[in-house]
């Protein structure tokens, strides 16, 4: 790719995650600036909060995550960034040191999609990082064909802007195919799996089907290949989106899907880049490693794709000696700005970004949120951290929050969390007769 064009990619890269800082009333971000700065040009975020009570909270909170040793790279002079550095710059650009002033359609855009396993995590995602979300806000959004859920990275389902739908799709397929050919392919029994394909892009752009119906009905015509594994072969060879009412908030079913062509009037993009996708992933995710690209991605030997952006990229090193490369004028704040606490919805895509996760969650945590049944539980963090785990318990007209801290908490921070929490409830669970805000303990 030309110089000019892998610059542009950059450029738009940059503008829109310091467009995004911005609106919430921080600063453009420079790297490894020592102190924090109202300058613009300094790179480090407004704090909003006194250095005394900065101080109070870097006393208040246990450092789970001691200093590592950093390994010296001979000849090599990239700056090192800690856990805090690399935490801090994950926050401001993952919206969750400030909320935003963005529309829903615009933070979906930003953060490159949001895995949606099951319907409702996303609404909790974008409620702890956005300004006045509603429910409805989002559910319009599926109603209008301007979001989807379908099958992305990791192979697993996100809920995507329509223009990244058509994007990205391309560019994962070869994610979809991988994945499809372990389990199902010795299923199909010679069957023609373009022949397959098409005739499940028919039934599903005659109406939409759901994967047990569909399977059921393209068995008719190979009865020699399983109906699940039919099914996943037109899941896998035609971008199938799930049609509302599947996402929408309080809504149940089974999910029904049609091609994304059908539903958005529009093909796949021809000429998707793997350099727009690198920049995208950096945009929301940076500093990283090439590894920790092709983690989020499920893509393989992105390196070349790397190195081919090298010239325009930032590089740094973590405390192990990894490489890291960034956008340049993407936030890294200074790693003593205050982080509030913060809900993470279930699945959501900080826990899962990252070959390296010590930025945001300890080895030892990492057991009680991932399940071996492949649940993510939802998260609270504290001070930038995964501390613990919450649910809500409903009864016919109470809500009660949960929260589960993995480490003891602060008065101070058990304070926040109730707060947080009681505002949480009063988005999920406006039509409770009471609510409450419940702390257990596994210390």
């Amino acid at each position: 790719m030309p110089d000019a064009p892998k610059q542009s990619l950059i450029n738009k890269a940059s503008r829109t995650v310091a467009g995004n800082i911005s609106v919430q009333a921080e600063t453009e971000a420079m790297p490894n600036a020592p102190k924090q700065s109202s300058d613009k040009k300094s790179g480090r975020l407004v704090a909003g909060k006194s250095a005394v009570d900065q101080a109070e909270m870097s006393r208040s909170t246990p450092n789970v995550f001691p200093e590592a040793s950093v390994v010296p790279i001979k000849g090599d002079t990239s700056p090192v960034l800690g856990k805090r550095e690399l935490n801090r710059a994950l926050l401001a650009r993952q919206l969750l040191l400030r909320r935003s002033s963005l529309s829903a359609l615009e933070a979906i855009g930003h953060l490159a999609g949001m895995q949606a396993q099951v319907p409702n995590p996303p609404y909790f995602g974008l409620w702890t990082r956005l300004k006045d979300f509603r429910q409805e806000d989002l559910s319009q959004l599926y109603m209008e064909h301007k979001v989807v859920r379908i099958a992305l990275m990791r192979s697993t389902i996100h809920l995507v802007t329509s223009d990244d739908c058509l994007f990205l799709r391309p560019l994962i397929q070869p994610v979809l195919e991988r994945g499809f050919k372990g389990p199902y392919g010795r299923k199909l029994a010679g069957a023609d799996i373009d022949a397959v394909a098409d005739a499940g892009r028919a039934l599903v752009e005659e109406r939409p089907r759901t994967f047990h119906e569909l399977g059921k009905l393209l068995h008719e015509a190979w009865p020699e290949s399983g109906a699940d594994a039919l099914s996943a072969a037109v899941r896998t060879y035609v971008p199938l989106v799930q049609v509302p009412p599947r996402g929408l908030w309080g809504e149940s079913g089974a999910a029904a899907h049609t091609s994304a062509e059908a539903w958005l009037g529009r093909p796949l993009t021809s000429d998707a880049s793997a350099e727009e996708l690198v920049c995208r992933y950096l945009a929301a995710f940076g500093p990283a490693t090439v590894k920790d690209i092709q983690v989020w991605s499920g893509l393989t030997k992105l390196r070349e794709t790397v190195d081919r952006l090298r010239p325009r990229l930032l590089t740094f090193r973590d405390e192990r000696g990894n490489e890291l490369f960034d956008l340049p004028d993407a936030p890294r704040p200074d790693p003593n700005t205050p982080a509030p606490p913060r809900f993470l919805g279930e699945f959501d895509n900080m826990l899962l970004s990252y070959d390296d996760r010590s930025r945001i969650i300890a080895d030892e945590y990492r057991p009680l949120v991932f399940t071996e049944n492949g649940i993510i539980r939802a998260a609270i963090l504290v001070d930038g951290f995964v501390r613990g785990i919450w649910k809500i318990e409903r009864s016919k007209s109470e809500a009660v929050l949960v929260i589960e801290s993995f480490a003891p908490l602060t008065a101070l921070q058990t304070a926040e969390l109730a707060e947080e929490g009681a505002k949480l409830l009063d988005f999920a669970a406006p039509d409770a007769g009471s609510r409450d805000v419940r702390f257990v303990s596994r210390t």
